[in-house]
């Protein structure tokens, strides 16, 4: 195999816990591992990579300078501070100049995988592309989430984010997304240079720990963001206040504040912690009974931890946030996991697979 020199262009990284800072991690990891000349354009973070470099053998490179302050605050300035994302992604929008910057210095490389979330990261590559005629000889724009289309938030973005969208799209040698249902997310002239690269998984990392028996009561688990009317789990944590059954609830998660009034009803039932690395929390999610997905309101979009939750080998109880299925619930909590979300064909999900299936497009 030849080896090639490869760019991956990401505001998140490790030791940042998210999906996209693992997605850049494990390509990182899986290139070099592969014997590619691998370099990450990330930005600054209090961290130092010498170790990293010197046991995986790929360089760090940061722009200098990372996003500006974010809003900070309630009321007025909560309302603010929403405005200038919804409007005009602050405090994103400065990461196109800087990414644009960092990127006209760089030349000849084979293939470079820029990383979304956010999505001025692909702006940023797509301003200095245009300027930088050695920049690289494939550019793969990574998306985990669509742009225009994003289905997280409560309303429909602005008319002029299709423009935008269209903008870098034509831009883009191939155009990744993590599962097929989203295509019909993205621009229709764009859909033949859009390729399916799921999120890749070491599975090595990921082990099956469950001891039958092991918990007293029904335990089970949650990782990842929560929010008010979305991903909300209050309607199931009523639900579960109603049948006053014995059960423990751990959920990890960086939103906490509309939760707090169920940890006063259901005491040392409900668990809310903050992020842990991400081989802590396998260690600890491989423990539970069962393992909770909230489902998003669309199908364009699916959550990457219910990988990591099918490699553990324990049943997901999957249910929409608003409309609990109350007889599903029931059917876990008696150990009856006979309705679990199964997740078909994991071998597409191995390391292995994606860095190969990027390689195909260079």
């Amino acid at each position: 195999m030849t080896s090639k020199k490869i760019l991956i262009v990401t505001k998140f990284f490790h030791p940042e816990i998210s999906p996209r800072s693992f997605r850049a991690f494990e390509l990182a990891k899986e290139f070099s591992r592969q014997g590619h000349d691998l370099t990450v354009l990330t930005t600054e973070k209090p961290f130092d990579y010498s170790n990293l470099e010197s046991e995986y053998g790929f360089k760090i490179k940061s722009i200098v300078k990372n996003e500006p302050p974010e809003i900070q605050g309630d009321g007025i300035k909560r309302i603010f501070r929403f405005s200038l994302l919804y409007f005009f992604q602050y405090p994103h929008i400065a990461l196109g100049k800087y990414f644009k910057n960092a990127l006209l210095k760089e030349k000849d490389y084979d293939l470079l995988i820029s990383v979304a979330h956010p999505y001025t990261v692909h702006f940023g590559v797509a301003l200095a592309k245009a300027k930088n005629r050695v920049l690289t000889k494939t550019w793969v724009a990574d998306c985990g989430d669509p742009f225009a289309n994003n289905q997280h938030g409560r309303l429909p973005y602005p008319f002029y984010y299709r423009i935008i969208e269209n903008w870098f799209c034509k831009r883009a040698d191939f155009i990744t997304i993590p599962i097929k249902e989203a295509i019909k997310a993205y621009p229709k002239f764009c859909r033949e240079k859009i390729k399916v690269i799921p999120q890749g998984f070491n599975f090595n990392d990921t082990k099956p720990s469950f001891v039958e028996g092991l918990n007293d009561v029904p335990t089970f688990a949650y990782a990842g963001n929560l929010s008010s009317g979305l991903r909300d789990p209050r309607p199931l944590l009523d639900f579960l206040i109603e049948t006053n059954r014995d059960f423990k609830c751990i959920l990890y998660t960086r939103n906490k504040d509309f939760l707090i009034p169920y940890k006063s009803k259901l005491g040392d039932k409900l668990e809310i912690k903050d992020y842990v690395p991400r081989k802590v929390l396998l260690k600890v999610l491989g423990k539970m009974d069962f393992l909770l997905n909230l489902e998003n309101k669309g199908n364009v979009q699916r959550p990457s931890k219910l990988i990591d939750y099918a490699l553990l080998e324990r049943p997901i109880l999957s249910i929409s946030p608003l409309n609990v299925e109350k007889k599903k619930v029931l059917e876990f909590l008696n150990g009856d996991y006979e309705n679990t979300l199964r997740i078909e064909d994991i071998d597409q999900y191995s390391i292995e697979k994606i860095v190969k299936a990027f390689l195909n497009l260079s």
